[in-house]
């Protein structure tokens, strides 16, 4: 949001505070404001020049032009506007005048010299027309009307959410004059407005959509530019001049916060506005020349012929003003700010007075803001003249209870002393109404602009006078307070466990999104229909809930491997899975992935070892593969004997270059699993023995497997079995390999002797043979 200086010093009376002061004063104690920038600087220099004389020069678009700049003298112009001709009053740049961050010069011209130059709208931040020298009314060598130096403040709008009177410039204007002290002048003059009855009837379906809509006819108006004063003021705070009519809109919405809009009276069919839910698949061309179908879901406002605009969001094009416009149907309306919110959203189409009415609008606005466009249609369209009263349909709004606000309270909030005339001094200043009914307690009343979900109780507005009196103000002290230790929650630091072993095996950790979209799903082999959906989804990305981790690590893969050679990632989040007649279903899972450019065939075992270390013990076997899955590289992880996550690689479609590997848990089965107790064994007091085994088996036989069955054979003096190698060749046959382990025997209370060990070994011998295995002795 940006607002100008000049603007704010009409309204607070006064206000002579530096602009970067003023910047400061505002963060402080209202919103942050992200910068301070300069607006037309240039005007205490440019002044009114009347065109005397126009030469051509040579065969191109440049003439030689005399102008005439009052006491300035008469200066050689070139320019090559086509407008430029004798007699016109224009503005001239002089030498040395700085204009969108160059400095004016004296040029030599198709040689001709040039003394500074010509300007065009754009050119001086007035307008966006650059399609020739700007034309004025004023005397030569006077300054630009309506046109001085300003400077605009930007406040993140991020703060703003919480405060719609703070979208206009008297809101803000309102916190300037009770932060410095200062007299708030009301642009409003209610006056303005007529009494009567109106020639147009307004028809509200919904009052809880539509709390408020007032509506004013004007006639004989007469459409065209703005004067430069109003073209200049909205230009330098980002909103683009279009006409006369329109601009005053923008103007009121840029001053109260309250959005308008104008109709053309005569495209309008009968005499009455409805204000209503749209008609499903309606259809409705918005003036961004888009045409939309429409759902119930959305609010229109409506003729007997049908949509004429949407409402808080963008006018209709049939019924948009022209040149030849000279009757307005003037429109201030309240709307419900969660429906325009999902509206905004839903057709991706955020404009300034969606934004406005999104943040909860004062319905009291409406009215006040057709006084307003009234006086100022009075000075861009004289004679132009009201015909009837307001045409106002506003559901009935109780006022705000009053908050009692306990001075004593106050200050054990606060933390600081605080009298209650300082505090009530504050309220007032912010324009609250405050009573005293006792000593130390005041009654606050709630102006209507702040009590649209702003201030409701009386920690708000502890709030309010801790930001005027100063945060630094208060001496930071540790609350006297009786303390509970927390609950610690078991699943809480068990993840964080997990993180820390992650981290410390090398992965960097990730957070994604939980939604992922439809085509996302599918390619993951999910059926989006079993997915939870997202009732308003930021966009068609992001509309389901997320069943797997691994289409977000996916993604970081691939991302990354742009930049990258090498990399380990890792995410701890929630799979959501609907479930019958409840919430849906959150199960923790872990899901990491290594990559490598060079493709590395060690990456399966790096991953095996990680799995290892979360889950001690666990193995691996093969299962079918998934289509993203290496049909040859794909494992179940067992733990305990149950099924707990997959390790696999990513086919190398999937991956175009480098080769990825992931590991999948799903954390909620291993917590059901629990903690195995774990026994004290006493180490070894004497010395252990080792021999060697190499079994012959087909290629495809899994280590693991043979591991197992020698470890049942070796019996309770099994100190460690160790895989060394394996050996595919001659003079193997084609299809076998060799495996070779080294098997490592002891006994607890004596040291084995040759011919223990020996027996150890024979036995384990005949036991392998005996289930059909070949070994190399």
């Amino acid at each position: 949001m940006r607002f100008s200086y000049n603007w704010l010093k009409e309204m607070a009376l006064g206000l002579a505070t530096e602009p970067r002061d003023l910047m400061n004063l505002i963060t402080l104690k209202t919103a942050e404001c992200e910068g301070l920038h300069k607006v037309g600087q240039h005007f205490s220099q440019v002044v009114a020049a009347k065109v005397l004389q126009v030469e051509p020069l040579g065969s191109g678009r440049n003439r030689k032009t005399l102008i005439d700049a009052g006491p300035l003298g008469q200066h050689t112009v070139v320019c090559g506007a086509p407008n430029c001709r004798p007699g016109v009053i224009t503005v001239w740049v002089p030498p040395g005048t700085r204009l969108e961050d160059q400095v004016i010069g004296v040029a030599s011209i198709d040689g001709v010299s040039s003394a500074g130059m010509l300007a065009s709208g754009r050119e001086l931040g007035i307008n966006r027309d650059h399609e020739g020298i700007l034309e004025i009314e004023a005397e030569p060598g006077a300054l630009i009307p309506g046109c001085q130096p300003d400077f605009v403040i930007e406040v993140d709008n991020k703060s703003l959410t919480h405060r719609p009177d703070l979208w206009g410039h008297h809101g803000m204007a309102r916190e300037v004059a009770a932060i410095l002290g200062l007299v708030l002048r009301d642009p409003v003059h209610l006056t303005q407005l007529p009494q009567g009855a109106s020639p147009f009837r307004v028809s509200v379906e919904d009052s809880a959509l539509c709390p408020r809509y007032s509506a004013l006819v004007v006639e004989n108006v007469q459409v065209r530019p703005s004067p430069l004063w109003l073209q200049y003021r909205l230009q330098a705070i980002g909103l683009n001049p279009i006409n006369n009519v329109v601009d005053v809109t923008n103007y009121v919405m840029a001053e109260l916060g309250q959005p308008m809009h104008a109709f053309d009276a005569e495209q309008l069919a009968g005499d009455t506005i409805f204000v209503r839910p749209a008609r499903d698949g309606e259809p409705f061309d918005a003036l961004n020349d888009e045409s939309y179908r429409l759902t119930p879901a959305a609010l229109v406002i409506a003729d007997k012929q049908g949509a004429i605009a949407l409402a808080g969001v963008i006018g209709g094009k049939h019924s948009a003003i022209s040149q030849t416009t000279t009757k307005l149907v003037l429109e201030s309306a309240n709307f419900q700010a969660a429906n325009i919110r999902r509206t905004s959203v839903r057709l991706k189409l955020r404009t300034d007075a969606s934004q406005r009415f999104e943040k909860s609008q004062d319905p009291a606005n409406t009215v006040r803001a057709l006084a307003r466009a009234v006086e100022l249609l009075e000075i861009v369209s004289p004679g132009c003249r009201v015909c009837g009263g307001v045409a106002d349909a506003a559901a009935e709004r109780p006022l705000p209870p009053p908050i009692e606000l306990p001075v004593d309270w106050l200050i054990r909030k606060l933390g600081r002393e605080i009298a209650p005339e300082q505090a009530r001094q504050i309220l007032e200043a912010l324009q609250f109404g405050v009573d005293q009914p006792s000593p130390r307690v005041l009654t606050v009343r709630v102006p209507s602009w702040r009590a649209t979900k702003d201030i409701s109780i009386k920690d708000d507005l502890v709030e309010e006078i801790g930001r005027m009196i100063g945060y630094d103000t208060i001496t930071p002290t540790a609350p006297v307070v009786p303390t509970t230790p927390p609950y610690q929650d078991p699943r809480r630091s068990f993840l964080r466990r997990l993180r820390h072993l992650v981290a410390a095996q090398g992965f960097d950790e990730v957070y994604n999104y939980s939604f992922v979209s439809e085509e996302l799903a599918r390619r993951f082999e999910l059926d989006p229909e079993k997915h939870v959906r997202v009732a308003n989804p930021i966009s068609v990305e992001q509309g389901l809930m997320r069943q797997s981790l691994i289409p977000g690590i996916w993604r970081n893969v691939v991302e990354n491997s742009k930049h990258w050679d090498q990399f380990r990632l890792f995410e701890i989040g929630f799979a959501i899975h609907p479930r019958a007649g409840s919430l849906p279903e959150e199960i923790p899972h872990l899901t990491a992935a290594i990559y490598s450019r060079t493709g590395d065939t060690e990456l399966l075992f790096e991953m095996k070892r990680l799995a290892e270390c979360v889950l001690e013990g666990c193995e691996l076997r093969p299962c079918p593969a998934h289509g993203y899955e290496h049909p040859a590289r794909t494992a179940e992880v067992l733990w305990r004997e149950q099924v707990v996550g997959r390790l696999f690689e990513f086919h190398p479609r999937w991956v175009e270059t480098g080769r990825a590997v992931a590991l999948d848990l799903n954390l909620a089965t291993v917590e059901s699993l629990g903690k195995r107790e774990k026994r004290y064994q006493p180490v070894r007091r004497f010395p252990s023995s080792a021999f060697d085994l190499s079994v012959v088996v087909p290629r495809r036989t899994l280590v693991g497997d043979l591991e197992k069955v020698i470890r049942q054979l070796a019996g309770a003096d099994l100190d460690r079995v160790t895989f060394l190698r394996q050996y595919e060749g001659p003079p193997l046959e084609e299809g076998l390999k060799s495996v070779s382990f080294r098997i490592t025997v002891a006994a607890p209370d004596h040291t084995l002797s040759n011919d223990e060990v020996s027996a150890i070994r024979e036995r384990m011998i005949r036991g392998m043979r005996a289930q059909g295995y070949e070994l190399r002795v």
